[in-house]
Formats: C-alpha cells, sequence, structure tokens
C-alpha cells in the first residue's frame, strides 16, 4: 500500500468523483482510476461505488478513510521532522478554529507564532461550530484545533487559553447608558444581529438571555460574519464582538460598550494524542508560554 494511493484514495473521497479528484490532483483521470484500481486489489474488494454521476464508498472504504487519513499524516509528520533537522523547511501547520477564535486570539497566536518560525507555511480552516472543529481534529484532516473551551473535547489533548472579554456594539449615534457598561437585561429591548444557533457568540449571547429570564430578538440571522459589522453599521441592529473587531467597528462608527456584568469566551487549543509535527509541537509550546490560562 503506497502513500501516492492512499492520497489518491483520500481525494477522491473529498471530491465525490474521479473526475473532480483528478483535476484537484492535476494528474490524469485513468492514472487515478489505475492507483485505486491497484489498492481495491491490495486491500481485496471495492472501496467505492462508482455512479453514473460520482463515487460513493463502500463499507470497505469507509472502514478506510480513518487509517488513511493517519497515516498519511503521520508519513507528513516523519518527512517534516527529517526536514527540520535537516534544515531544508520550516514545515507546514494546519489549523482549524471556530471563526470568532480564528479572529482573535488565533490571528495574534499566527503573527507571533510566523515571527519565530517565518519558514513555516500555515493554513487556516474557520467553521463557525465547534463539533465541526472537533470532528476535523478526530479524524486527521487537521493537525490542531481551536475550540470555544465550553464544548466537551473528551478524547484530546488540549490547553485552555486566557479569556477575553465581549464587547457589545451598537449603531452609529445610538446614545446608551451615558458611555458607561450595558447591563445584559437592556438586551432584551433590542435587536440583534448574530450568527446561527449553535455558534459561539449566539450561544453566549442565548446563554445570558436565559438566565435574566428573557429571549433574544434577532433581527439578522447570517452564516457570512464579514457582514455583521457592515449590518450594525447600517443599523440592522447590535451585536457581540471580540476586542480586536470591536475597536474596528468603532472606527467606522459604530458605539462600542462593556456589558455589566461582562462576558468572556475562552478558546481551547485541542490536538489527537501522539506525536505532533515539529510545527505543531511548537505552536502548542509557544501557546503554553504566551497564551494559556494562568
Amino acid at each position: 500500500m503506497e502513500r501516492r494511493q492512499l492520497e489518491y484514495f483520500l481525494a477522491l473521497v473529498e471530491h465525490g468523483g474521479f473526475t473532480n479528484a483528478a483535476r484537484a490532483l492535476r494528474v490524469a483521470q485513468p492514472s487515478l482510476s489505475h492507483a485505486i484500481a491497484a489498492l481495491e486489489a491490495e486491500v481485496g474488494g471495492l472501496l467505492f461505488h462508482r455512479l453514473p454521476h460520482g463515487a460513493v464508498l463502500t463499507p470497505a472504504g469507509e472502514a478506510l478513510v480513518g487509517p488513511a487519513r493517519q497515516v498519511v499524516r503521520d508519513l507528513a509528520t516523519a518527512a517534516a521532522s527529517v526536514r527540520e533537522v535537516l534544515g531544508l523547511s520550516g514545515g507546514r501547520l494546519d489549523i482549524v478554529a471556530q471563526t470568532t477564535l480564528a479572529v482573535d486570539p488565533l490571528a495574534r497566536m499566527l503573527g507571533r507564532f510566523l515571527g519565530e518560525h517565518p519558514r513555516v507555511a500555515v493554513r487556516v480552516t474557520d467553521p463557525e461550530r465547534g463539533v465541526e472543529v472537533d470532528h476535523l481534529v478526530r479524524t486527521g484532516q487537521c493537525e490542531l484545533g481551536l475550540v470555544n473551551a465550553a464544548l466537551a473535547t473528551d478524547g484530546l489533548e488540549g490547553v485552555d487559553l486566557t479569556e477575553q472579554e465581549l464587547l457589545l456594539v451598537l449603531p452609529p449615534g445610538v446614545t446608551a447608558s451615558g458611555g458607561g457598561p450595558i447591563g445584559l437585561g437592556e438586551l432584551a429591548g433590542m435587536r440583534l444581529v448574530a450568527t446561527a444557533a449553535g455558534t459561539g457568540i449566539r450561544d453566549i449571547l442565548a446563554d445570558a438571555a436565559s438566565g435574566l429570564g428573557f429571549e433574544l430578538t434577532v433581527a439578522v440571522e447570517t452564516a457570512h460574519r464579514a457582514m455583521i459589522v457592515p449590518l450594525v453599521l447600517a443599523g440592522a441592529g447590535a451585536t457581540l464582538l471580540p476586542p480586536s473587531m470591536a475597536e474596528e467597528a468603532a472606527s467606522k462608527g459604530a458605539v462600542v460598550r462593556a456589558t455589566d456584568p461582562v462576558l468572556r469566551y475562552r478558546g481551547r487549543l485541542v490536538w489527537r494524542s501522539g506525536p505532533l509535527s515539529p510545527a505543531a509541537d511548537r505552536f502548542v509550546a509557544m501557546s503554553r508560554e504566551h497564551y494559556a490560562r494562568p
């Protein structure tokens, strides 16, 4: 069983058809088909049902996905370790983070890390939901994950990061509490702009409202986080944002206030047990040193 065969197999899983997988791999489709056929001959059974418009995993194929991802990642880790010793490459860092955490603190963390290790190539994936981050780490599709610390991540190694305050961001011209902190009870009378239920900040808002006995009034629900600040600036409603995003909104005219009591969120950096690539190992060490909860 060759690494190339497993990489072709995983590409076919990801793209769902020979044509798309061959295009993504930049190989001829007959070469891909031959490699998959050879792999099936080696394992002794079909890995895919060939359909007129794609390919679907057989039970045998489903059983191979997890081990194949682990083997490919372990080989990449071994190669990166050798290159690191030889000084030929800085390696690669694959990290998946919930979108809010990707903005803050991950952006700052990566800035520090790349300042120390500028030759590392970084890939960041940013789904909204923590369960998606958990899945991508557990299945080996990403080496490191950054999730809301409230999410259960049993079975994964991890380090909790320091807490961060969330700030209330209001449309321009709104007069709120004379410039001081805004009581959470006042959220009951506000229209809000938020991401979907089950996402990080939306859940923090919902928990705060539930604790005070009211339901949120969500005027605009969007999966496009880039829309949130423009929607607030246009007067659609208020929102909660981490400090870096709130400061940017304030620079464009939004009104920013603290909440009373303060709403906070915390990220947890997670990874599967076992050896990490040199880049991931150094990122974890840096996180422990500079960003871990005291």
